[in-house]
């Protein structure tokens, strides 16, 4: 962390918990008796409780979106290049609610917890969690902190689904939906990439057939090749040689199976330090709700008619050189959001950075985002 904590970022911040002694049952037809959420809260609620937003992370985020847990932290939240002070979701303006999914591995329930029937952790053993899974449970938090309606929810990737099955479930609950690189369902090509992913999981001999926690040990082979493997998508080519090209990690080559390119260096250190956060069992999880994601299978594929609920204003971000959620994904969204004559606003960002351009402070979609965001500033009266 810098020696002083920036202008501009929300500062120290602290996780709070929310029991929540009720069941839920799930698409999968399984119920939980009752489940944590683990949340981060940044600015203040107005009085009127009309300037919250929330924000829904992706497959491997969390609920520490911005700022530092303390002083000795090496970098602040995943999207703390939006969420602060003078910038895109401007905490002087918004109270910013960003929430570990259920089924996580930051705090919420999910497969590192104890099932209350075996007392044993879950494991593989948790139930399948879609989206919509997700959407339900986040309603109970807003009925917690007293939030009615939001500002906007907004989302990048699989946070972006999430944003657009909120506008679908419970249309009168926000006022704006930012869809940010995301698709309506993904292609074959992307359930592949995660089904390579999960076997390569699956046949870790560490693995245990998920069990591992009852093993004392991790899969952490497999699960860093599944970080090696996502990794790689949410790259361009581009920005893969801007970063690296072809540069040798020692000035030669070793003329042997070892690492030779700092590309390779780089993978396994993202390999290295991803399976020490992050659980094998959520991986799984994760991806699964990924591929599952089709809300207009209820509709017999039709967009227009899944999206004609949505009350809320719309904008709608993609970027060049992101290739595993293209712009063609999100312009679909868009021209159903049309079809059914609802507000929408769109930008394609130039970029070269990937799928992850969604996280860069590219200077277009900052201004881009900021822009949009004032609007819902004027919308809920705190401009």
């Amino acid at each position: 962390m810098p020696d002083t904590i920036p202008a501009d970022s929300v500062g120290l911040v602290h996780p709070e918990l929310l029991h929540i002694d009720a069941p839920i049952t799930l698409d999968c037809g399984r119920s939980l008796p009752s489940y944590d959420l683990v949340y981060e809260t940044y600015g203040t609620l107005n009085k009127h409780a009309s300037n919250a937003i929330l924000i829904c992370h992706a497959l491997s985020g969390d609920h520490h979106a911005a700022g530092y847990h303390s002083m000795d932290d090496k970098k602040p939240g995943w999207w703390d290049s939006a969420i602060g002070p003078g910038k895109a979701i401007d905490t002087n303006q918004f109270y910013v609610v960003s929430v570990n999914n259920l089924g996580g591995c930051s705090g919420s329930t999910g497969p590192l917890s104890i099932d209350p029937e075996t007392h044993n952790a879950y494991g593989p053993d948790f139930p399948i969690i879609t989206v919509s899974d997700w959407v339900k449970s986040q309603t109970f938090l807003a009925d917690h902190l007293g939030i009615q309606q939001w500002a906007a929810v907004v989302g990048g990737s699989l946070g972006g689904m999430q944003a657009m099955q909120w506008a679908m479930s419970f249309p009168d609950r926000l006022r704006h939906v930012l869809i940010i690189a995301a698709a309506p369902k993904l292609s074959a090509q992307n359930i592949a990439f995660n089904e390579v992913a999960r076997t390569a999981i699956k046949s870790d001999p560490e693995f245990h057939d998920g069990h591992y926690t009852n093993h004392n040990t991790l899969p952490r082979q497999g699960l860093g090749l599944a970080r090696m493997l996502g990794h790689i998508t949410y790259l361009s080519d581009e920005a893969m040689h801007e970063k690296f090209g072809r540069e040798l990690r020692n000035d030669t080559i070793n003329y042997d199976y070892g690492v030779d390119f700092q590309i390779e260096s780089y993978l396994r250190y993202q390999s290295e330090s991803f399976v020490e956060r992050f659980d094998a069992n959520t991986y799984l999880l994760m991806t699964k709700a990924l591929d599952y994601f089709d809300p207009a299978q209820e509709f017999d594929d039709d967009l227009a008619k899944t999206v004609a609920p949505i009350q809320a204003k719309s904008l709608v971000i993609s970027f060049t050189s992101d290739w595993r959620f293209a712009p063609a994904r999100s312009q679909e969204i868009v021209n159903a959001l049309l079809s059914e004559n609802k507000e929408v606003s769109y930008a394609e960002i130039e970029s070269y950075q990937g799928h992850d351009a969604f996280l860069m402070p590219i200077p277009r979609y900052q201004e881009v985002f900021k822009t949009y965001m004032q609007r819902v500033a004027a919308d809920c009266g705190v401009l």
